[in-house]
């Protein structure tokens, strides 16, 4: 009697694990939030070129995902963004002119924010930062201000205006 039971006990163990492991997973469109914050970490620091860099990557992934295979809710929230955010990041990845990749972001951000808002990227929580200066919003890993608009010059200028928790996807 106890093998039976330690074997149910052993099997309903395995079974809630793996349905925890399939909610944790990422999804197919989690890398472009690794590729969002590499623009965003670069404009933050002002660097150009690793604005252009992590936006090509972003241009590659974006165009990459196959909206036939995601879940319908996602592709539903990804199909009409797609395009926006290829345009944003196209512009960002081609200038060396940190003006011109910081007016695109402002764009980037919003679409973005729209996805994040509709499809889980991640388990932990996105910040969406709000730039009075610049009226602009960006996201963000962290809840600690880091200005993608204005870098060094204003660096903590902005406020944490919402936060986006895993919890609530």
């Amino acid at each position: 009697m106890k093998k039976i039971f330690l074997l149910v006990a052993l099997v309903a163990t395995a079974f809630t694990q793996q349905l925890f492991a399939q909610d944790n997973k990422a999804t197919a469109l989690s890398p472009l939030l690794s590729s969002y914050y590499g623009v965003k970490d670069a404009l933050v620091k002002s660097n150009t070129a690793d604005a252009a860099a992590s936006a090509g990557e972003f241009l590659k992934a974006v165009n990459g995902v196959d909206v036939k295979l995601l879940p319908a809710a996602d592709a539903a929230a990804f199909k009409p963004l797609q395009e926006k955010l290829a345009f944003d990041a196209r512009h960002i990845s081609e200038s060396k002119d940190i003006a011109h990749q910081r007016e695109h972001f402002a764009n980037f951000s919003a679409n973005f924010f729209k996805l994040a808002k509709a499809v889980k990227l991640t388990d932990k929580p996105v910040y969406y930062a709000y730039c009075p200066m610049k009226k602009s919003y960006w996201l963000s890993a962290d809840e600690a201000i880091k200005n993608p608009y204005y870098g060094n010059m204003m660096l903590t200028c902005g406020k944490v205006s919402e936060t986006i928790s895993p919890a609530t996807k």
